[in-house]
């Protein structure tokens, strides 16, 4: 037999136990409000936590000179030194019994233990309540460290624990006065003055507590406004230099492409080298412009998706050294070791690093020759790219020598190292190792 299900309208009201009866939101409201309590006065209620120094950044100590804010950070400390001092004297003006200089020892320990110390000043409450005749059930210095006691614990920890010490304080007062009354009466009695008195302290100390977390929720706000505010901007800024990129570079390059695909009909009769040299060119510019496009798309925006077109690899050099010799660079290709497949982004990098070369190569060494090396190793791969010397009448290309910073960075950001320097006969080298760790048997998948 199933149980019907329980109606909407009864949904949330009540819950199911083990034996099947309903459970009341007052009930659970009740379960809730005593593991709270459990957990703030009852865990670890001795537990070790020391009182920490000040900020030095606050409001107040930050304005103070240098050797007054080193020791205001203590001031804390010394507000609970002096309170215990304060307690020591009216115990000592009003001849205490010794359990009343016990509260002198509870108000210190309110800065290593203070839930702790709060349950001992409970006690020395109840030992001087069977002690004393007079002042009942508090004496003048067991009063006042009581007080300074919920104050210290109010301010370490957090309103609902003010909370629970008021309301145990209420239930012993009322106790106290109904059970143990020895003809002193609520008018007599320091009972009622204590519930008032600790009841205007502990809710200014609420209020302060909730005025800090409206303080840290504002701060934090408003950080997180500057964070998304810094963003956008940057944002703004990086649409408008895509926006510069596009209208300048993607222009030009859609003018080489058109012109270079036109030229050959220009000529009547043009030789085959003429065409290929445009094809080229046109190739070139195409290339040039799709690339543009990606980058310029994640320029654009920070949640760009790059489209899944596979990215240039070592497999692919052929193609590059080819573009590299119609465009006038005589260059050759060595590899030694054991070809292998290796990380894509270690191929990619080697890849650029090699395109970046080569095309300094062409733009600053006009007619020279060049020779790129791979050598696969077992601990990563290296490359050694060399040119000879600019030969001839073109002279090269001024560069801003942001190339050679990619390719440090590039490598960089694998481990690797990288070298780039001119040599003896005025040609240059650019010579990187990129480190490849070994693949286990169990890693293979």
């Amino acid at each position: 037999m199933t149980t019907p299900p329980t109606p909407a309208a009864y949904r949330g009201t009540v819950t199911e136990t083990d034996t099947g009866k309903p459970r009341s939101p007052e009930f659970r409201l009740a379960v809730g409000a005593l593991a709270g309590l459990r957990k703030d006065l009852f865990q670890d209620a001795f537990a070790y936590r020391p009182l920490k120094p000040m900020r030095t950044d606050g409001p107040m100590v930050r304005r103070l000179p240098d050797r007054l804010r080193e020791r205001a950070v203590w001031t804390p400390h010394a507000a609970i030194v002096m309170g215990a001092m304060a307690v020591l004297f009216l115990a000592f003006v009003d001849h205490a019994y010794p359990p009343d200089y016990l509260a002198v020892l509870v108000v210190l320990l309110t800065m290593v233990r203070p839930v702790g110390a709060w349950w001992l000043a409970l006690g020395v409450s109840m030992v001087i309540t069977a002690f004393d005749d007079f002042d009942w059930p508090w004496t003048p210095g067991v009063f006042l460290a009581y007080l300074i006691v919920m104050a210290v614990v109010a301010v370490r920890t957090r309103p609902r624990v003010a909370v629970w010490m008021w309301m145990i304080t209420v239930c012993y007062a009322t106790f106290v006065e109904t059970f143990l009354n020895r003809g002193h009466g609520y008018g007599s009695s320091t009972s009622l003055m204590m519930i008032f008195l600790s009841a205007i302290m502990l809710l200014g100390i609420a209020m302060l507590h909730v005025r800090r977390d409206a303080d840290r929720e504002v701060a934090a706000q408003q950080s997180v406004t500057a964070v998304e505010r810094d963003r956008r901007t940057l944002l703004e800024e990086r649409t408008t230099i895509a926006r510069e990129l596009h209208d300048v570079v993607a222009h030009h390059m859609s003018v080489v492409a058109i012109q270079a695909e036109a030229a050959p009909y220009r000529v009547e009769n043009p030789p085959p080298e003429l065409e290929q040299a445009f094809v080229t060119i046109r190739e070139n510019a195409v290339a040039a412009l799709t690339e543009l496009r990606r980058v310029l798309g994640v320029v654009r925006s920070a949640d760009y998706q790059a489209p899944d077109a596979p990215q240039p690899t070592l497999t692919d050099l052929d193609g590059l050294l080819g573009n590299v010799r119609d465009a006038g660079l005589t260059v050759e290709k060595v590899i030694t070791g054991s070809v292998r497949a290796l990380p894509q982004g270690v191929e990619l990098s080697a890849y650029r690093i090699v395109q970046e070369a080569l095309s300094n190569a062409l733009r600053h060494a006009p007619g020279s020759t060049a020779s790129v090396e791979i050598s696969y190793v077992l601990g990563g791969i290296g490359l050694r790219i060399v040119n000879t010397p600019p030969r001839g009448l073109v002279k090269p290309s001024p560069g801003s020598g942001h190339g050679i910073t990619g390719m440090r960075e590039r490598v960089a950001m694998l481990n690797g190292e990288m070298t780039a320097d001119l040599l003896e006969d005025g040609g240059y080298e650019v010579a990187a190792f990129i480190p490849v760790a070994a693949v286990r048997d169990g890693d293979a998948s």
